[in-house]
Parts: structure tokens; sequence; C-alpha cells
């Protein structure tokens, strides 16, 4: 992984002690509240909309708490190293809680969006501060060990989460997925506060929170990210509302960089973009999320436009890339610890792109293990491409600098995936419309679909659209592999242990 370097006296950190089968399993519990959240609401959204209304703003239960998530990833990473992972993981499980409790006491949509931002706020402490405690927690040669529980986490969640939620929804009531959080949550926040334990620091080593700064990055995020996601949704591309926000966003990006500038210890540091190491992976993973949209998004819609599959059925197909991800990902310490973490990166994305180049050329209408097979393979290619990167970041910077590391890599992966929601509807629309000679629209089509009455003109129509998604992130794919060939040294610099 090519060679070490020491870190600079009186700046390392002893790691955080405690009883570590304890404290990782209540990570792996509160990671499991953040990666259920998504999939245990969307399939209880006819009963959400039914009991409260507000069908034409019910996307706000999802991108208001993705925005959350993503504006408060830099914060809390900055925070995490300054006052410890402990505090923050704990107000960031709280509040999530919190917001949990609001939701399944919400009397109409708008409350339910309003409280769903509450989770996301506590969500972003959950995503970032889990990540860099388990870099804590564990030696570099030992870390693919709890990264990997974590993405068995996430895909089990993925699996698992979207018949929780159909069970509660029809067999309880809606509110039951929001309040199934509490005791899980409670239980995770018990064994953080009995069983983890972080060396104290000093007062004087303890630098001031830069909060002009973090509330100009969460300011400037929350408006580019909310002009992007509602883009060419809520309102025309061009239109005033859209070309507000983005002119607010842009305005906000400059006082980002006046006050991160002048701040002495910032929440968003220059040393993120500096160190090629650090800029290169979150380019890289920055392409990742913009990649993931396809699948994630679209292939649902293929697989029962396409294919004709049941519901269930289709969210198979889509899942079977969570049952090879986290395998791959286990065994990727074996491929970096001889070629390196750089190298092994670009051995998966190029795979991913070989893959998602491959999908436009199945049969059509085809089976659906052909789509399966490449989502299996799909999983094991970015298994092998995104741990290798977190865990060589995470090993490069001290430990006062790993939550901000940890944070921004993952900033630039949820930012991407916002983008690319944004970028490869544009695309999936531009496509049907020019199939169908009209206002092309995934949602209407799918529903006409659903009904067994939509010709196959639509049908033809829908996997051209699909194809050319797929193709759009086979370029993401090839833009991530040449960024880090390009970019990222073929030696991560790996700090001593």
């Amino acid at each position: 992984m090519g060679g070490t370097r020491s870190a600079a006296h009186g700046t390392a950190r002893p790691a955080a002690t405690g009883r570590r089968g304890a404290v990782v399993a209540a990570l792996m519990l509160t990671m499991a509240l953040a990666a259920l959240d998504s999939t245990i609401v969307s399939t209880a959204v006819p009963q959400i909309v039914g009991d409260l209304g507000g069908f034409s703003v019910f996307s706000w239960l999802f991108s208001g708490y993705l925005l959350a998530v993503t504006v408060t990833l830099p914060v809390y990473g900055k925070l995490s190293d300054t006052f410890g992972r402990k505090p923050v993981l704990v107000a960031g499980a709280a509040l999530f809680l919190l917001g949990s409790l609001l939701c399944a006491l919400a009397w109409n949509m708008g409350a339910l969006i309003a409280f769903r931002v509450v989770q996301g706020l506590g969500g972003g402490a959950l995503q970032g501060t889990v990540q860099t405690l388990a870099a804590d927690l564990y030696p570099l040669k030992d870390r693919p060990r709890i990264q990997s529980r974590l993405s068995t986490v996430w895909a089990v969640s993925a699996v698992a989460g979207p018949g929780i939620g159909g069970v509660l929804a029809a067999y309880a009531d809606w509110r039951w997925i929001f309040l199934v959080n509490l005791p899980i949550g409670a239980v995770a926040l018990w064994l953080i506060v009995r069983h983890l334990h972080e060396p104290q620091r000093g007062t004087t080593a303890r630098a001031r929170v830069d909060w002009p700064g973090a509330l100009a990055v969460f300011a400037c995020a929350g408006a580019l990210l909310t002009a992007v996601v509602q883009g060419g949704v809520a309102w025309k591309w061009l239109s005033a509302p859209s070309l507000a926000l983005f002119g607010t966003g842009l305005v906000l990006l400059v006082v980002v960089v006046v006050v991160e500038r002048r701040a002495a210890d910032p929440i968003i540091p220059g040393w993120v973009w500096r160190r090629r190491t650090i800029a290169a992976v979150n380019l890289a993973l920055g392409a990742l999320g913009l990649l993931m949209v396809a699948p994630t998004v679209f292939l649902p819609t293929y697989a029962q436009s396409v294919l004709g599959l049941a519901p269930v059925a289709a969210g198979f197909v889509l899942s079977v890339w969570t049952l090879s991800w986290p395998v791959s990902a286990a065994l990727s310490q074996h491929v970096y610890r001889r070629i390196g973490f750089r190298d092994t990166a670009l051995l998966g994305i190029g795979a991913a792109a070989l893959v998602l180049f491959a999908f436009p050329f199945l049969p059509y209408p085809g089976e659906a293990w052909q789509p399966a097979l490449l989502m299996l393979l799909l999983g094991a290619a970015l298994g092998l491409f995104q741990l290798p990167l977190i865990v060589g970041v995470q090993s490069t910077v001290e430990w006062r600098e790993r939550g901000t590391a940890t944070a921004s890599v993952l900033f630039c992966r949820q930012t991407g995936q916002t983008a690319g929601a944004a970028l490869f509807g544009a695309v999936a629309n531009g496509m049907l419309a020019a199939r169908l000679g009209g206002a092309g629209d995934l949602d209407p089509v799918t529903r006409a679909l659903d009904t067994g009455a939509a010709p196959e003109a639509t049908r033809r129509a829908i996997a051209d659209a699909v194809h050319a998604v797929y193709l759009g992130a086979s370029c993401a794919a090839a833009l991530a592999f040449l960024v880090l060939l390009v970019l990222a040294p073929r030696r991560f610099p790996v700090l001593e242990q």
C-alpha cells in the first residue's frame, strides 16, 4: 500500500476504548437506523398519502431527509474532530430519534416533511460518525472487518426494509415505521454511553467551532441541492424558482470560500482539497454516487415495465447487488494489501464500467436473471472500489482530521447521488419524449404499465430510456477511473498506526 509516514509529534490521538464488541454492536444498530430509513418509508407512501393527503409533495419525504443528511455531513465531521466522536454520535442519535417520534405524531403532510428534516439533521451525524469510529476502533489491518460488517448492515437493510415497511403499513399503521426506531435507537444509545470511552481532551487543545462557516456551508449546500432535486420536477429548469435557487447558492458559495479562508479552524479546511489522495477520492466517490442512481432508481421501473415482474420480484433483481457488495468489500483487503488502495479501486471501478456498459445490450424484453446477474457483478465490482478508498483515506490522516476527511468523502458521494437523480431523470425523460413524441415522464408511463394497458411502443421506450441512463452511469464510472488514474498517487501515504 506504499510507504508509511509517522504522525507529527503531539497530533496523534489514542483510539476509543471500552468493550469493543458492545461498541461495534451499537455502531451496527445505529447504522441500521440510517440504512433502513428510506427503504422502509418508501413502501408505506400509499398509506401515508391516503391518511394525510399531500400527494403532490410527498417526494419531499425523501428529498427533505436526503438534503438534511447531506448538508450536515461536513459540519458533524468537523465537530467530531473538535469535541470527540461520542458526544456527536449521542447528540445525532438523540435528534434522529426525536425526529422519528415527531414523524409518528405528524398531523398532516407538511408536518411530516418538517419532522423528516429533523430526522435528517440527526442522520448526518449517524452516517459520518459511525464510519469514523469504525476507523478509530481498529488498526489498518483489521479495518476491513468492521467495514464489511457495516456494509452487511446496509445490504440486509436494503433487502429487509421494503418488506418491514409493507408489513407495518398493511397490518399495523404507517406510524409504526417511525416508532420502531425508538427501541433500536435506545439500545444503541445505551451501549454507546455505557461502553464507548474516549480519552479526555485538554482544554487548550480544543479549537473553537467555526459556526459562521457551518451556517454558510449548510445554507449553500441546501440552496444548491434543493435546486438540483426540484429542478425539472416541481418547476422548470429555467423558471424563476430554479434560477433564484441556483443564483442564491452561487452567492453563498462565494460566502463560504471567504468565511472559511478567514476562519482559524474552518468547517471545510483547505487541506481536504489540497491533498491529492483525499481530493481524488472525493471526486471518485462523487462519481460513484452519480452512477448508483441508475440501478437504485431506474432498475425497478425497468423490471416491472419491461420484464413484466411483480414489485417483489423487481425488488429482488435490484437487491442481489447487496449480496455481492459486502462479500467483495470484505475480501478487498486481500487485494489492496498486494497491489495498493488505488489499483484495487481501479480494478473495481473498471469492472463496474464494463458491467454498466453491458446493460443496454441485454436482449429485449429478456429474462429476469440477465439484469440480476449484471447487478450481482456490479455489487462485487463496487465493493472492490468503495471500501479500499474509504479505508485508504482514513489511514492517511491523523485522529484530529479523520472525522473531517471521512465526512468529506461521504458528502461528495451523497452530493453525486443527488445530482445523479436530477441528471439521469432528465436523460430518461428526454429519451421517452423522443421515443413517444411527447413530454416524456416516467411516473405516468409506469402507472399506465401497472394497469396492463400500455402498448408495446411504451415498453420499448422505457427500455431505451433506462438503457440511456445505464450508458450515462458507465460514463460516470469511466470518469471515476480516470480521476483515480490521473490524480491519486499510486501508493497512498499511509500513517503509521
